[in-house]
């Protein structure tokens, strides 16, 4: 049982003491509950929705004006960076003259220079090179790739809603797994896990609805009760929903308790070709954490201290979960898969 302090009052401590606190291995088990359809139904309907072709490609803070970035996406080679006016450019990685890497190139002035022959992309066509849709949301990054997603494409990506601009303190964590983008979003459509594979996180993890297996539409959402620990027993409980808008995002935002709004965004992208035999996926994940707690805006003001834990705290929990999403791939693969 938990204790909770009154929600809403914005002049209490946001926590709470777990009076009764049960040994994880004593903890109410929840594999009834995941059942294997409801995920695999929820995976379906993500994985049916449009995206438009749009990747995201890694944190709006990693493309910068002083030099390029290369990125894979499906196995297609991208370079991105930062004009003269601070706008994101990106295109083939592959110099069009004789192939050398755009990513070893240099920019000056807004131009990315090839370091093999000299030849000088200003984000232009030029060359036989031409630019690709990108567009930078102010936390994430994403290129569009038609060739690669083979949708109708979309002038803008599918961004979740966020927290409005300046009122939240934004992370970006990335990690690489060998597995395909549906295990990642398979892992995040199962909060069902949480409180067991994560018990230095999460305890007393509830989930309070889940669609039904031929839900359609976007009221989809899995609601969860659920507690983050912070020390001993003190926890901050609170309600979230986990929904997919797109083929290859799942975000958790909270609805209730402390940090409504804050929002986890988890994106999933591929980095090599559909099929392979050696898949490899990079999770990119958001983290937008607000309050309207009266200190909030003190603790934005310490953010480029808080960021480095935030990612850490991340990268804890996708050790775990990218551990599961190789197995499951591995499972799949081979014909195991009991799901």
């Amino acid at each position: 049982m938990t204790e909770r302090h009154g929600r809403g009052d914005r002049g209490r401590v946001p926590l709470s003491f777990r009076r009764d606190a049960v040994r994880w291995e004593s903890q109410r088990s929840t594999w009834r509950q995941a059942r294997p359809a409801a995920i695999a139904a929820g995976l379906k309907r993500a994985v049916s929705r449009p995206s438009g072709n749009w990747y995201v490609v890694g944190a709006s803070a990693d493309i910068r004006s002083d030099r390029p970035a290369g990125r894979t996406v499906a196995g297609t080679e991208v370079v991105l960076w930062r004009d003269a006016g601070g706008e994101v450019r990106a295109g083939s990685g592959v110099c069009p003259h004789l192939g050398a890497a755009l990513k070893d190139g240099v920019v000056r002035c807004g131009t990315l220079i090839c370091r093999w022959h000299g030849l000088a992309l200003d984000g232009s066509p030029f060359a036989g090179w031409e630019p690709w849709p990108v567009h930078d949301d102010g936390v994430l990054v994403w290129v569009r790739l038609d060739r690669v997603g083979g949708e109708e494409p979309t002038a803008r990506p599918v961004v979740p809603p966020r927290p409005p601009g300046g009122a939240a303190i934004a992370a970006v964590y990335t990690g690489v797994g060998g597995c395909e983008p549906e295990d990642v979003v398979a892992n995040r459509l199962d909060p069902w896990h949480g409180a067991w594979l994560h018990p230095y996180s999460f305890v007393d993890l509830e989930v309070l609805s889940a669609p039904a297996d031929d839900a359609a539409g976007a009221d989809d959402a899995l609601v969860v009760r659920v507690s983050f620990k912070v020390v001993g027993r003190a926890v901050v409980p609170v309600t979230a929903a986990f929904t997919a808008p797109e083929p290859r995002t799942v975000t958790m935002r909270i609805t209730e308790g402390e940090g409504v709004g804050s929002v986890v965004e988890t994106h999933a992208t591929p980095l090599t070709p559909a099929g392979s035999g050696r898949p490899r996926t990079a999770v990119v994940e958001a983290v937008l954490a607000t309050s309207d707690r009266p200190y909030f805006g003190a603790v934005r003001a310490l953010a480029p201290l808080l960021r480095p834990a935030m990612r850490s705290a991340a990268g804890r929990l996708w050790r775990d979960d990218l551990a599961y999403a190789e197995r499951r791939w591995r499972l799949r693969s081979t014909g195991r898969f009991p799901g």
